[in-house]
Formats: C-alpha cells, sequence, structure tokens
C-alpha cells in the first residue's frame, strides 16, 4: 500500500485487544517514538515496550515487548499490537513473535490507534 492511499476501514477489535492497542497507543505518545507496542502472554499479563534506539542496540517495539515478556517468564504469546505510521509488519516482528506463538494475531494500529490490519487468525 502506497502511503498516500487512504487507510483501510478500522477493525473492530475484543476488549482486551483494545487494551493491548491502547497500552500501545500510551508508551508510544508518552516516549515520543516511531512505535509503540504490547503483547499479551498465555496467562494474561501485558508487556509494553515502544522503539529502541541506541548507537548499540536498534529495537522495534515489538521486539522489545517481546524480550520484556521473555525476559519476565513468557513462554508463549496470546496477541501483539503496534501502533504506528507503518501498513505492514516488519519481517523481523513476525519472526519474534512466531518464535514462541505462530498463530498469535499481530495488530497494526495507526497513531489514532485505529486498527487497520490484523497478521494472523483473528
Amino acid at each position: 500500500m502506497d502511503r498516500s492511499e487512504p487507510m483501510p476501514d478500522a477493525i473492530e477489535l475484543k476488549p482486551d485487544d483494545e487494551k493491548l492497542v491502547t497500552l500501545a497507543r500510551s508508551a508510544r505518545a508518552r516516549n515520543n517514538t516511531a512505535e509503540g507496542a504490547a503483547v499479551r502472554d498465555d496467562t494474561g499479563r501485558t508487556y509494553v515496550a515502544t522503539s529502541v534506539e541506541l548507537s548499540s542496540l536498534t529495537l522495534s517495539a515489538l521486539q522489545a515487548a517481546v524480550v520484556i515478556a521473555v525476559a519476565s517468564g513468557a513462554d508463549a504469546l496470546e496477541a501483539a499490537a503496534i501502533v504506528g505510521a507503518a501498513v505492514t509488519a516488519r519481517t523481523e516482528d513476525l519472526a519474534v513473535v512466531a518464535d514462541l506463538s505462530p498463530d498469535a494475531p499481530i495488530m497494526l494500529a495507526a497513531l489514532d490507534g485505529a486498527v487497520h490490519r490484523v497478521i494472523g487468525s483473528y
């Protein structure tokens, strides 16, 4: 999709998934970063992060959220959400979620929180 094309209509989510988008959006705004992400593990715990850009380390927001989840003991994910300007997920983001849960849906939301795409089964 070309950036000049309008975003597709927003997708309605389940309440737990709306919460992920809200958390990701809030983290992105609070840290003034390009993107925010949130993941929910198989016990219902949520983990939130923003993109990291250091001279020695670069992580997408979703990669950072998965790192936090795994470091906290998560071994499976139920769902993930990314809030940012991109209209699709990076290959690396798909891979890091698939490492834990290949079937976990990844919701992509615009900066206003409107979800325009869900990757995976929903």
